[in-house]
Parts: structure tokens; sequence; C-alpha cells
């Protein structure tokens, strides 16, 4: 497989291999586009090179940085996936070097399940206005003044800025993990 500007999300090191995860854009129904998440298997055989076409380290990723890269159609059936990588080209460096958080809906709530941890919002009419939050233990949830309140302190109705990830399910309504609900 092949994909262009992919964007590295994370990278890891082990003892003998290293994990390159990047995020690409995939062509879904309705002109949308599904951000698809890999974590790719960077080994010895990896060929990795710079924009300049110089072979460069593993360990001279980073997050942020726009690549090419070609891997293995076998994946592992994780979330995410793991492919071996074959080779990875730098196409622009730190392209978001900072954590900024440009992903935010302000949307009423739906519906909150407080047994699964998510909420929805949106228009319950409209599914396609709708969106899923995961809320974990990391998430920051926060009333009009600023404090720290609970998922249970949450109501349907209520209008929300929910900051979240990059990523989302190619799903509907589509899911992704909410780092911070603000109550508006």
């Amino acid at each position: 497989m092949n994909v262009e500007d992919a964007v590295i999300e994370e990278v890891f090191h082990d003892n003998r291999s290293s994990f390159v995860t990047i995020s690409y854009g995939v062509p879904g129904g309705f002109g949308l586009i599904n951000i698809e998440l890999v974590t790719l298997v960077v080994d010895g055989n990896t060929i990795i090179r710079n924009r300049r076409g110089r072979k460069i380290s593993v360990r001279e990723l980073r997050p942020g940085n726009v690549v090419d890269a070609s891997f293995s159609a076998a994946m592992t059936r994780s979330i995410p996936p793991q492919s071996r990588a074959f080779m990875i080209t730098v196409v622009r460096e730190n392209v978001n070097p900072s954590p900024v958080f440009p992903n935010v809906v302000e949307d009423r709530i739906m519906e909150i399940d407080r047994n699964n941890n998510f909420l929805i919002t949106g228009n319950p009419d409209d599914m396609m206005s709708q969106m899923r939050f995961v809320v974990n233990d990391m998430t920051e949830i926060y009333d009009r003044r600023g404090n720290r309140i609970r998922l249970r302190d949450l109501r349907p109705g209520q209008m929300v800025r929910v900051e979240h990830a990059d990523f989302m399910t190619a799903s509907i309504p589509p899911q992704t993990t909410a780092f911070s609900i603000w109550v508006i």
C-alpha cells in the first residue's frame, strides 16, 4: 500500500523495532474524507528518507511530520492496525509540532451513555449532524464557570464545546475521543 501526505501521530521505539503511527485520508461516500490510522513497524530493512532524498534514521521522525509511506497490505486486526513499513519519505517537517486542538465541535448534547462513557451531539432528526464522543479518564469536563465536573453532571440539551482527537471512525455517527468538554 502507498499513502501520500500522511501525518505522523506518534513515534515509539522498542528494543529492535520502532513504531510510527500515521493518519491519512481515504475518500469515502458523500464526498467525505475518512481518516485512517495505521502503526508502521519500522526495522533495519525500512528505507527512510528526508525531503531531499537523503537516508535518515527513524529517530529523526517527529510527530507532525508529513510523510509518504509504502507498507504491507497485510495488517494486524488491532486498533490501530500494524503493518510492516517498506519506505517512509518525509515530505514536510513539523507541520504541527505543538499540541493544539483545531478539532472543535460546538453543539447540543443529544444523548449521554454513562454506562459506556460516551455522549452524542447533534440534531436527533439529522443523523449526518451527529457525532459520538468517547469520554475517558483523561477527558476534562468543565461547567460554565470553569469548574471541573463529571460526565454524570451533563444533561441532554446542553450546549457544549468539545475539543477532540484528529481521527474518527468511518461510522455513522462518526466516533472520536473527547479531550475536553466545556458547557457553554
